[in-house]
């Protein structure tokens, strides 16, 4: 399997995903509450998502295959709302750029320790010099941007 398409498809994904905190900011200060506008905002995403699901289906949602994952997995709905709320409140504060450079550190420090310890079903793999090398060089971006 070639990774490149997938790296770009997601290097795509990354910089549209960088203009919702401050389209949900701009939303936010129009209705008044960051948390108003997160909800506007993951309602629109719960309508897309369906409208997708039945263009392109929707695998085997039924209770047995829903009633088999851990009650955790289900959290995830809860992190990507955060995610949404905190992107309308931070992001018009902080900016675009320093917004998700701690996003992206975050990120970074929770997949180290997810890969470190095979988290999630993930192939376990360890913490090494040049991985916390690579977190420290994002850090210290996070803290040059910051101060420009």
């Amino acid at each position: 399997m070639q990774l490149v398409p997938y790296m770009l498809a997601a290097l795509a994904v990354g910089i549209v995903v960088s203009f919702q905190p401050p389209m949900n900011g701009m939303l936010a200060k129009s209705v008044g509450s960051a948390y108003g506008a997160a909800a506007v905002s993951i309602g629109i995403a719960f309508a897309s998502i369906v409208l997708l699901v039945l263009i392109a289906g929707h695998g085997e949602i039924s209770r047995r295959t829903l009633g088999s994952v851990p009650w955790w997995v289900y959290l995830s709905g809860t992190i990507g709302a955060a995610f949404v709320a905190a992107g309308a409140a931070i992001a018009p504060v902080t900016g675009g750029l320093v917004f998700f450079i701690c996003i992206v550190a975050g990120q970074l420090i929770g997949s180290m320790l997810v890969d470190h310890f095979g988290a999630f079903g993930l192939e376990v793999r360890a913490m090494s010099p040049m991985r916390f090398l690579g977190l420290a060089m994002v850090l210290g971006g996070a803290v040059l941007v910051s101060q420009s």
